[in-house]
């Protein structure tokens, strides 16, 4: 059985200054043993981890388009940010990737289903719903989007969202192997969700890491745009 994280950030996000070993590391520690690497704008870090990892790694990407976030997995390459919501969900289903809306319903954010448009237009189209994020702050968000997924018929995922290494495997999925974006559909429906909120702590180191990334990131961010 596989322990899943399905939502975590590396140095190649502008908010996150967590580096490729730190993510392995951590992994090792905590028993994950099969992440997403879902950076804000950019599939870089999935890319690079796959490399290096001595487990399972699912290039994803946090793409902000108009109506809001949508992650994209199982990708080949980068999707551009700020694009109609329409045309992320088109550039993901080209690279032959899966559809998931992360944190649905934390109108803290900048979820698509809260914007009044996204359950007729954009929920029909997604693969997954995130039900389970460990730094959506509203205490009734998560409960919201098990109720969404279950009444529209859609798989659930977890994810810790770390924009730290301490926060991986904060949220994690218990579920069979899989091969391939099809496969991993088949188990995630067989899986099981775990998870805890971040503590204190955790979302203080992360608004710190957010502040190091946004400072030290930038030399970084123009070496993945131009590649």
């Amino acid at each position: 059985m596989l322990r899943t994280d399905l939502h975590v950030h590396s140095r190649y996000s502008m908010d996150s200054a967590t580096t490729l070993e730190q993510i392995v590391k951590r992994c090792l520690k905590s028993g994950v043993n099969c992440i997403a690497v879902a950076d804000h704008g950019t599939a870089a870090g999935g890319i690079e981890l796959q490399k290096i990892a001595p487990f399972k790694v699912i290039v994803a990407e946090e793409i902000l388009t108009h109506e809001g976030e949508i992650i994209g997995l199982f990708l080949k390459q980068t999707i551009p940010s700020k694009i109609p919501a329409v045309e992320a969900i088109s550039r993901i289903r080209d690279q032959g990737g899966l559809i998931c809306l992360p944190h649905p319903c934390d109108r803290l954010r900048e979820s698509v289903l809260c914007n009044g448009r996204g359950i007729s237009d954009i929920l029909p189209h997604a693969d997954i719903v995130e039900v389970f994020n460990s730094r959506t702050l509203p205490p009734d968000a998560n409960e919201k989007a098990r109720k969404l997924a279950a009444e529209y018929g859609k798989p659930g995922s977890a994810g810790s969202d770390a924009h730290t290494a301490s926060e991986i495997g904060n949220a994690w999925i218990e579920m069979p192997d899989f091969d391939g974006p099809e496969g991993f559909l088949s188990a995630l429906a067989q899986g099981s969700i775990f998870g805890r909120r971040s503590s204190p702590a955790q979302r203080a180191a992360g608004l710190w890491s957010r502040i190091i990334g946004m400072l030290s990131n930038g030399k970084a961010h123009s070496k993945v745009y131009s590649s």
